[in-house]
């Protein structure tokens, strides 16, 4: 039979070899021999082949019904073609065939076994050419067609990591079925070749599964059936080239004259269409054969892997070979497949489709898919998965270049906003599409030449315009630096030409509004920094470690240019926007971005000099905050002593000062004087203190002595209240500023007096904030608050650390009055309820939005007080006890100042988390009464805080195994803390707090759980009365310790009981297991493997060393002694001597003798109780010996690590 080539020019080169020369494949099996290991055949289901011993290539064409699963119907029909044909002549043998060696079966009868597949450990080795290695198989196929193809099947069977074989036997007498099952049988072996899926050159191990077998088998046939469709479709292209240029010399020739037309020429070319012909027909059909019985079922298989293999190479078809595959019934596979579930599958649709919408040609051919579905192609940019959402703005962007009119002003207005989106990937895209709809087409009609597009002052004008337009037309004016960003990679030259940004702000006739002129000026500064800088705003992450060298060099390049241009230029434009604070602020922020060193290094000392006038002139005008910080920065950066200029701009700096405070003590003094100042002097003395206290910021202003005399406004304002509050804001900050710098300046030569004089302004100063906390106005609360907390914690025990202990004098901690009210102002200011906020929803957004980045503020500066020292850290309870209520504002907050405080001491956070639930219970109680609380909706608040409180302990069972039990007793003994008059049977008021308790009982192991039952029945044994029904609480908490089983028996509130006998229950038989966990009373000396931590058991090692055993003794087997089974009652008669089921410890050591000992003792009441305190205190402190909160390797935990918790819902 004729087998169509594969036309591969170096199978030629092969004609014959000898048999000395060793092939390729034996070259690159032989040297990898040493490094892999050999690993046997597996088998693949070969769908379509003939019964016979024969296997053509003919075989691979099935039934054109999809549902076709490779069944022997196809097979007959080759079998058929088969025998038309004349047989072929016998191969010349070239190389000495592979024999296959023949071994007793276990029916007794002989197999046949192929010889070891050397191709899989050739290609694996991959230490020879892939094509010698093609060539070196084609030969042998010819050889021998059944050898060969098999030889390939079980490559093929090898690749899927399965070891079993497919035989020549089994491949001609069963069905593909029953190979099939066969493989899926012999798969449970201990397989681990799975090429696919394995990471690097260690293999996977499959654990048996039917799902993981047949996933090997799907996923290496459907790669390598779609590969060779691939490889079929590069033939037939290169097939068809042949048959046209055959046909153009065909038809060349016929159309010659008689005398001029060569018959044999003429016949030999028809000859040889003919045979294209055929030869086309025939990969078609295997090709057709291939799509309909792979594609077709596996581009909607179950696992995503195969999806997207199919969707990959069926774009690849439909680029390479687009006269047959480039139409919609192939499409429709891919416009299908854009609403996958998975995202690998929608991202290999999208980037088929670019590759198809990359080319012009290709995309006028696909105006009916488009239309179909551009819907869903609009709608992918806004995918969960960016990196989809990426490729589809990227599709459409080639749909709007190459395909005029499809996407419509609304497909467009969806992408356009994309642009100030966080992502930097999607915004760039969403940039680039932007450029190419808006920009793209009105520059380049303004241009002079392609060549000089980007150099035209029209081309740049008509940019800036359309930015502005585009810009205002967003909505998003306070983002202009995000639109920069999405534009620089696409139009960064146009961004650039800050000359042209520039002239056009200065040109007089320019007819730009206000909003134009302050958006034109946002521009340029983003633009400016972006150049500056080099990387995104705050905000946007490229995901980039650093700058290039080739990024660094721009970057330098730019900032001279910046600054070659911006220098002369500045002054000028201060000069004509001076009035206009939004506009002065961003200029003058210019200054941080590009090189000062210019004005000495190109003689620009004359542009500096209009600068510092301009820059005095601004500060003079105007009062608002972010102007006077902008300029209080500039003159900063310019008065660095490097610079060959600082003595000028020192000098500038000074007359500023001087002019300043010379008017601050003149209007001081008129203030101090005038019982009733008017509103000018207010005015204007608030005016100057406001610039003083942002130059004090940036600049050390000591020397100009102004602190003292704002103290003593301040303390005229707290004794008289006759000093309007706009002034006292401003000075608060002077006096704060002043005593930083003084902080500054203090070294180790700083003598002791110093230290104190300092020392006692700061306690001075802390005094008057603290009389500031209770002042009328809400603002000046606000900001003595936020000094106060900075205060406190520069001056806390913290300021030694680091070998400063020449700063000890100064630490200081804040009196208990001080610290009252702080945490006073906290809740009055922070934890305000929804009607307390003020105007609520009348208050436009951005402004709650700023009111609760304040809140928030303050609350930080209050936990970092806790965390640090400065307040005691049960004062974190005024905090943890709102932290379920107030989850949405706070919760990351709290949360961090939890994590915080256990690694700081373990044990105090969890009495201050129980302290916050005493807390909140008790103000419930007040409120209510003790009667009914549990139905109230507050109530259930405070258990749904418990219940958090208990998640953030983490599933570290053991880790916290103190730290619950404590938990536990100390809220047994506040719930019982007050007990109901004697006689009485009602209940105890705080008796309902044990519902809340009971939230922390599944972070209790089953031997606390038993101890704490006892513990609870002792308490409840001073209860005068017993009532005649068992109290809710107690049942709640009760079943929260207690098995399931027999929970309606036990009475958990019963008369006192006297003595107690000792019952020591028969061993466990030796196969007998408890029915659960929760069922079985063990109390084990080494507590219990945790649930859910893993499903893999391991070797249990015992809590302490155990000592040598006695000779001639044999060890702890896997009996155990357990206590006999009772029912609920009688574990609640005896729960003071039961018998603990411990492991057997011949040594006499370890907690479990201690627990034993301990529920041996026979004591009256009083002393029992007493006994099971002292038992879990001893319990605590022997597992304290694992999990010492004190112990160097917790002290050395870094604060900002929180994987202690490691509970996502905490």
């Amino acid at each position: 039979m004729n087998m169509p080539t594969l036309w591969s020019p170096s199978s030629q080169l092969h004609g014959s070899s000898s048999d000395s020369v060793p092939s390729p494949r034996q070259k690159s099996v032989g040297s990898a021999q040493m490094a892999l290991s050999p690993c046997s055949s597996t088998s693949l289901s070969c769908d379509d082949r003939n019964s016979q011993d024969t296997s053509e290539w003919d075989s691979l064409s099935v039934s054109t019904n999809e549902d076709s699963d490779f069944e022997d119907s196809s097979r007959r029909k080759v079998k058929k073609r088969v025998e038309k044909r004349p047989p072929r002549a016998a191969p010349v043998v070239k190389h000495r065939k592979k024999r296959s060696r023949v071994v007793p079966s276990g029916n007794g009868k002989n197999e046949s076994v192929p010889p070891t597949n050397d191709l899989f450990d050739a290609v694996k080795a991959a230490k020879c050419d892939m094509q010698s290695l093609v060539d070196e198989w084609l030969e042998n196929y010819k050889q021998d067609e059944n050898a060969g193809f098999l030889e390939l099947i079980n490559f093929f069977i090898r690749s899927c990591g399965c070891k079993s074989t497919v035989t020549a036997e089994m491949f001609k007498m069963m069905s593909n079925s029953e190979i099939i099952q066969h493989l899926t049988e012999q798969f449970n072996e201990d397989s681990g070749d799975y090429p696919l899926m394995a990471p690097g050159s260690s293999w996977k191990k499959f654990q048996g599964s039917f799902y993981s077998q047949v996933r090997a088998f799907r996923h290496t046939s459907t790669l390598a059936a779609m590969k060779l469709m691939t490889s079929l479709v590069r033939v037939a292209l290169q097939l068809n080239l042949h048959k046209d240029n055959n046909q153009r010399q065909y038809e060349a020739e016929r159309n010659k004259g008689p005398e001029r037309r060569a018959p044999e020429r003429l016949e030999s070319l028809l000859e040889k269409l003919k045979e294209f012909q055929e030869n086309q027909e025939e990969i078609e059909g295997m090709m057709n054969a291939i799509f309909r019985g792979v594609f077709v079922h596996r581009y909607r298989d179950i696992l995503p892997e195969i999806r997207a293999i199919c969707i990959e190479e069926i774009g690849c078809w439909m680029q390479s070979y687009s006269s047959s595959f480039l139409n919609d019934s192939y499409l429709k596979y891919i416009g299908w497949t854009l609403h996958d579930k998975h995202k690998d599958v929608r991202l290999k649709c999208v980037k088929a489709l670019e590759g198809l919408y990359s080319n012009q040609e290709l995309s006028t051919r696909m105006e009916l898919f488009t239309n179909r579905f551009k819907d869903r192609m609009v709608s992918m940019v806004m995918d969960r998965e960016c990196e989809v959402a990426v490729e589809a703005i990227k599709l459409l962007t080639l749909i709007l270049k190459n395909m005029e009119g499809v996407l419509t002003s609304a497909d467009c207005e969806k992408i356009y906003s994309i642009v100030y989106i966080s992502n930097r990937a999607m915004a760039s895209s969403a940039g680039e599409f932007v450029y190419w709809k808006i920009f793209y087409p009105e520059c380049e009609a303004k241009s002079v030449g392609s060549s000089e597009r980007r150099r035209s002052p029209q081309a740049q004008r008509t940019f800036i315009c359309l930015l502005l337009s585009f810009f205002m037309e967003s909505e998003h004016h306070n983002h202009a630096a995000y639109l920069v960003d999405s534009l620089w990679d696409c139009a960064a030259s146009y961004l650039k030409d800050w000359e042209s940004l520039t002239s056009l702000l200065l040109q007089k006739d320019q007819n730009l509004g206000d909003m134009q002129e302050r958006m034109l000026i946002e521009i340029l500064v983003s633009s400016a920094r972006q150049a500056a800088e080099g990387h995104p705003p705050v905000g946007r992450i490229t995901g980039k470690k650093g700058l290039t060298a080739k990024e660094r060099k721009l970057q330098a390049y730019d900032k001279v240019k910046l600054a070659e241009h911006l220098i002369p230029v500045l002054p000028q434009l201060l000069a004509k926007f001076s009035a206009d604070a939004e506009n002065v602020a961003p200029l003058l922020r210019l200054l941080s971005y590009f090189d000062l060193s210019i004005y000495c290094t190109q003689r620009l000392e004359k542009h500096l000099e209009l600068l510092l006038q301009q820059l005095q002139e601004v500060v003079v005008k105007h009062v608002e905050p972010e102007v006077l910080e902008a300029a209080a920065r500039g003159l900063y950066l310019l008065c660095k002593p490097e610079f060959t200029f600082f003595s000028r701009v020192d000098f500038a700096r000074s007359q500023l000062v001087d002019l300043l405070t010379d008017r601050f003590q003149q209007e001081l003094d008129d203030l101090m004087q005038s019982s009733f100042p008017d509103e000018d002097e207010v005015y204007s003395l608030t005016a100057t203190l406001k610039r003083l206290s942002a130059f004090y910021n940036a600049h050390d202003l000591t020397r100009w002595e102004i602190s003292e005399p704002c103290s003593r406004l301040i303390q005229k304002a707290v004794d008289t209240g006759e000093v309007p509050h706009q002034v006292i804001l401003p000075a608060l900050s002077l006096v704060y500023f002043s005593i930083l710098w003084t902080v500054t300046h203090i070294s180790e030569s700083t003598s002791h007096r110093q230290l104190m004089s300092l020392k006692k302004r700061m306690v001075a100063f802390c005094e008057l904030c603290q009389s500031c906390l209770s002042d009328v106005d809400p603002e000046i609360q606000e900001q003595a608050f936020v000094l106060l907390s900075d205060l406190l914690l520069i001056f806390s025990p913290q300021m030694v650390v680091g070998g400063r202990d020449f700063l000890r004098p100064l630490v200081f901690f804040p009196e208990a009055t001080l610290q009252s009210e702080l945490a006073s102002f906290l809740m009055d200011h922070v934890f305000l309820q929804p009607g307390e906020l003020g105007n609520g929803q009348s208050q436009e957004d951005h402004v709650q939005i700023e009111l609760l980045h304040q809140r928030r503020r303050l609350l930080a500066g209050f936990c970092k007080l806790l965390l640090y020292g400065v307040l005691e850290l049960d004062a974190a309870s005024d905090v943890f006890k709102h932290y379920n209520k107030f989850y949405e504002d706070y919760g990351d907050i709290i949360k961090e100042t939890l994590t915080r405080a256990r690694q700081i001491d373990r044990c105090q956070c969890s009495r201050i988390l129980l302290l916050s639930l005493k807390q909140l219970y008790t103000e419930l109680m007040q409120e209510h009464g003790p009667q009914g609380l549990t139905e109230l909706p507050a109530f259930i608040e405070m258990r749904d805080l418990a219940r958090r409180f208990a998640l953030s302990f983490g599933p570290q069972q053991l880790h916290n195994r103190d730290l619950v039990v404590m938990l536990h007793k100390e809220g047994i003994k506040f719930s019982l803390s007050e007990l109901p008059p004697a006689g009485s049977s009602s209940e105890p008021p705080s008796l309902a707090f044990l519902e809340l308790l009971s939230e922390f009982s599944p972070r209790l192991v089953h031997q606390d759980k038993q101890l704490l039952l006892s513990y609870l029945e002792k308490c409840l044994q001073r209860v005068s009365k017993a009532p005649s029904h068992p109290w809710r609480p107690v049942t709640t908490y009760y079943h929260s310790l207690s098995p399931v089983e027999n929970t309606a028996e036990a009475s958990p509130q019963g008369p006192p009981y006297s003595k107690k006998r000792r019952v020591e229950g028969p061993c466990r038989p030796q196969g007998k297991e408890p029915s659960s966990q929760e069922e079985s009373l063990q109390l084990s000396s080494s507590p219990p493997t945790p649930t859910l931590t893993s499903t893999a058991l391991k070797r249990r090692q015992s809590l302490r060393p155990v000592g040598k055993r006695q000779k001639g003794r044999p060890g702890p087997g896997p009996e155990m002694i357990s206590s006999q089974q009772l029912s609920g009652t009688q574990r609640l008669k005896m729960s003071s001597a039961q018998s603990l089921q411990i492991h057997c410890d011949p040594s006499g050591s370890g907690l479990g003798k201690q627990l034993t000992r301990l529920s041996l003792m026979e004591e009256d009441e009083e002393e029992e109780l007493g006994l099971l305190d002292g038992s879990c205190e001893e319990w605590q402190g022997g597992d304290k010996l694992l999990h010492s909160p004190s112990s160097s390797s917790e002290r050395g935990l870094d604060l900002l690590d929180t994987t202690e918790l490691n509970m996502e819902d905490f």
